[in-house]
């Protein structure tokens, strides 16, 4: 499976992106997860969706703002962002086929590219 990611740019504090996560290939059997790395630091979770859409999770830091859904006839998922701040600055990636044992899953199968996202203040 390959990913995609689209969709990100810049944008003003208080604005919204919505990022798009396409797969070459069928995932409605995998959970999906959104991660973003800042400059000098390591790649985090934002967001993850259970492959039947029925359990998601946010990061403290994006909860309340953030909206994760997936499109299982379509292979693909998104990242809803509202009220951006210049803290989500960053490269975003999506991932597919979690796994480890825990929710959300430590590990993935499949990674995209990252979409760089960019707020400024």
């Amino acid at each position: 499976v390959q990913l995609q990611a689209s969709g990100g740019g810049l944008v003003q504090a208080g604005g919204s992106l919505k990022l798009s996560c396409a797969a070459s290939g069928r995932i409605g059997g995998y959970s999906m997860g959104w991660f973003r790395q800042a400059p000098g630091t390591e790649r985090e979770i934002v967001a993850a969706i259970s492959y039947d859409h029925s359990t998601t999770y946010y990061s403290h830091s994006v909860e309340g703002r953030f909206t994760i859904s997936r499109n299982n006839a379509k292979n693909t998922g998104y990242l809803e962002m509202n009220s951006l701040k210049p803290e989500d600055t960053g490269v975003y990636f999506c991932a597919v086929q979690g796994g480890g044992g825990t929710w959300p899953p430590r590990i993935f199968g499949y990674w995209g590219q990252g979409t760089q996202v960019t707020v400024s203040s």
